[in-house]
C-alpha cells in the first residue's frame, strides 16, 4: 500500500501539469520520454494501491527541467523549485528528487521506488521501438528489449545497472517488470508517434 499522504494533498490536473512540462520543454524527445514514464507510473500505481493520476504527474513531470537545466548541480532541484512554487504536493516532489541517484535521497515510498525503476527502462524500450520495421512500439516484445539489453553498444546511455536495481528495490521481477512497461508504452503508441 502506497504510505505517501495522497488524501492529504491537493493534486493539479493532468493538463495543469501538461503546459507546465511545455513551458519549459520543447523537444519532442524529452516530451515523449515525459509521455512515456507517465504511462509506466500509471500502470504501477494500481499494483501499490497508488492513484494513477498522481503517479502519472509525477511520471510526466521527472524531467520537466532537463532541457534547460541538465547539469547535475540543477536538476530536478530547478524543477522541485518550480513545483513548490505551483503548489504541487510535497509527495510527488520528494518521489521526483529522489530518481536523480547523485542527490542521495532515500526512496521511501513505492511511488518513489517506481520512478526510479521506469526511467531509464522506458528509454531503452522507445530506443528500440526507434529500430523496429516502422518505428514501431507494437512490433517490440520481451524478447526485443531483452535481446538489445545485452548488446552494450546499444543505447550506450541507458543504465541497465539503475533498472535491474529500480526493480529489484520495487519487488518486481526483471522479465515482468520490462513486460509491464513495455505494454504501457504500447497503450500510448500511437500519442508517441511510434504505432508503425
Amino acid at each position: 500500500m502506497d504510505t505517501t499522504d495522497e488524501a492529504a494533498s491537493p493534486l493539479p490536473t493532468r493538463e495543469d501539469a501538461w503546459r507546465l512540462l511545455n513551458a519549459y520543454t520543447t523537444k519532442p524527445g524529452l516530451l515523449r520520454h515525459a509521455q512515456s514514464v507517465e504511462a509506466a507510473m500509471r500502470a504501477y500505481a494500481p499494483r501499490f494501491g497508488g492513484d494513477p493520476e498522481r503517479w502519472g504527474l509525477v511520471g510526466l513531470l521527472h524531467d520537466m527541467d532537463y532541457e534547460r537545466w541538465p547539469d547535475p548541480a540543477d536538476h530536478p532541484q530547478r524543477g522541485a523549485e518550480i513545483l513548490r512554487a505551483a503548489g504541487y504536493p510535497e509527495d510527488v516532489i520528494y518521489a521526483i528528487l529522489t530518481h536523480a541517484s547523485y542527490l542521495s535521497l532515500p526512496r521511501k515510498s513505492p511511488m518513489d521506488k517506481a520512478l526510479f525503476a521506469v526511467d531509464e527502462l522506458s528509454g531503452l524500450i522507445t530506443a528500440v521501438a526507434m529500430v523496429m520495421p516502422g518505428r514501431s512500439l507494437l512490433a517490440v516484445e520481451l524478447s526485443s528489449v531483452k535481446k538489445k539489453w545485452k548488446s552494450k553498444e546499444f543505447a550506450k546511455g541507458v543504465s541497465r545497472e539503475d533498472i535491474a536495481a529500480g526493480a529489484a528495490d520495487l519487488g518486481v521481477e526483471l522479465d515482468a517488470h520490462i513486460a509491464l512497461v513495455l505494454e504501457a508504452l504500447q497503450s500510448i503508441a500511437a500519442e508517441l508517434g511510434l504505432a508503425g
